[in-house]
């Protein structure tokens, strides 16, 4: 399938009127018509109440309808008409109350007077409703009919938390992760731009050869993430070299680096390296700025070299986590202008090679002939200073590019070196 920005922004519109949460049958309704676009999706579960490091999945949810009814009969906040009227994990309610009762269940903005805020209760059992401030402003004394027909189902019930993924291999097991998530529900830029370019890549790299396998995920965040994380943790820690964790895409904003917790791995590097090249406007935002799963790939004691990429990010926008990120927020040319970027990033992953040196401490350069027998100030040439450097940097996380930076000599010098140390087999890629 070719991609273009139209096919992009009809997925998201198809996409953005299903209410997805955590887990339950929006999220599945999700991975399925995604899957009907990348038949190498595999859609897999974990089971409510399951321990996943220091956190519980929580029992699965799900929504039928939801609204509040006023004296008059007439009935507002109702979830048919929006799904961020209902605070995500709300449980069943049928009741009459009153408006300070009422008060305490309500979210609004104040200085969004026409925006729905984005409210959930994943760990904490309540109900609630959120609506605009106007909507909240004409609410009158009541009392009040809240209604919400929710379930929840634990493990034992059925319950389960969904996510997708995609494996593409390449000619090395050596891994590229991409990584977004499927909790929200009706919003375009912060939701549904990541998955959609997500699928995009997917289907893009299942066309041709490539030299990297590519993992794609599709996850409910934070908690999705920590549950992959401990039961593949050991796998993506002996293969991913490099990852991204796709969000907020979608929009007309410059492109933005969320960094890792170092700020200097290999995804880092190739992230500022192909916007460079682009000639593109970016926004470079440090660890203390983060905000999406790049919080648990790059955690301690996971350590994963990934980080995340976005245009407007997360946070920065005001529309962000409310009714306002809709589908005006997003556009066809962006989204498209997004894959582009991500494709520059795989063809420059592609095109480059990570030399790693095969042996521990300083190989004993003298006897392959590539050092002087005899050790005096004479013999420590420019030659032998750049041999050692470069072999210093084939740690396995630096690319030719990167490993000419550091050493200040040319990509020509690093790559006739390099050779010669292959042909010695001090070096292997």
């Amino acid at each position: 399938m070719e991609i273009t920005g139209d096919i992009l922004y009809r997925w998201v519109c198809d996409l953005f009127p299903v209410n997805r949460s955590l887990s339950g049958s929006g999220n599945l309704e999700t991975l399925n018509y995604l899957s009907q676009i990348v038949p190498e999706l595999q859609i897999l579960e974990f089971k409510s109440g399951t321990r996943v490091f220091d956190w519980t999945i929580p029992d699965e949810w799900n929504i039928n309808d939801a609204f509040i009814e006023l004296e008059n009969g007439e009935r507002i906040a109702r979830f048919s008409e929006n799904n961020l009227h209902v605070v995500g994990y709300s449980h069943s309610i049928d009741e009459i109350v009153s408006k300070s009762e009422l008060e305490s269940h309500l979210h609004y903005l104040a200085d969004m007077p026409n925006a729905i805020p984005y409210v959930t209760s994943y760990y904490n059992k309540t109900w609630g409703f959120c609506m605009t401030k106007w909507q909240y402003e004409a609410l009158g004394d009541g009392p009040f009919r809240v209604y919400i027909d929710s379930t929840f189902r634990s493990a034992s019930q059925g319950g389960r938390l969904h996510y997708g993924e995609i494996y593409i291999p390449g000619t090395t097991t050596q891994e590229i992760l991409f990584s977004t998530y499927i909790c929200h529900p009706s919003m375009a830029n912060n939701e549904l731009s990541g998955p959609v370019l997500a699928t995009a890549l997917a289907n893009y790299l299942s066309s041709k050869d490539n030299h990297y396998s590519y993992r794609i995920l599709f996850l409910p965040e934070t908690i999705g993430a920590i549950a992959y994380l401990s039961q593949n943790l050991d796998t993506l820690k002996q293969n991913v070299i490099a990852g991204w964790v796709l969000t907020c895409l979608g929009d007309s904003g410059d492109f933005s680096h969320v960094a890792s917790r170092n700020g200097n791995n290999y995804a880092d590097f190739v992230t500022r390296m192909v916007l460079e090249k682009l000639g593109c406007s970016y926004k470079s935002y440090s660890w203390l700025n983060r905000g999406s799963d790049e919080r648990q790939f790059c955690a301690p004691g996971i350590d994963l070299p990934v980080c995340s990429v976005t245009r407007s990010k997360y946070g920065t926008y005001p529309e962000y986590h409310t009714s306002l990120d809709n589908l005006t927020v997003v556009n066809a040319d962006s989204l498209f202008e997004s894959f582009l970027f991500l494709n520059s990033i795989i063809s420059e992953l592609e095109s480059n090679r990570v030399p790693k040196v095969t042996v521990k401490c300083e190989p004993h350069l003298s006897s392959r002939g590539l050092y002087s027998n005899l050790s005096s100030l004479d013999t420590f040439t420019k030659k032998s200073e750049d041999i050692l450097n470069i072999i210093s940097y084939c740690d396995g996380s630096n690319i030719y590019e990167s490993i000419a930076r550091k050493c200040q000599i040319s990509i020509d010098e690093v790559e006739e070196i390099i050779f010669i140390l292959q042909n010695h087999g001090l070096i292997e890629e």
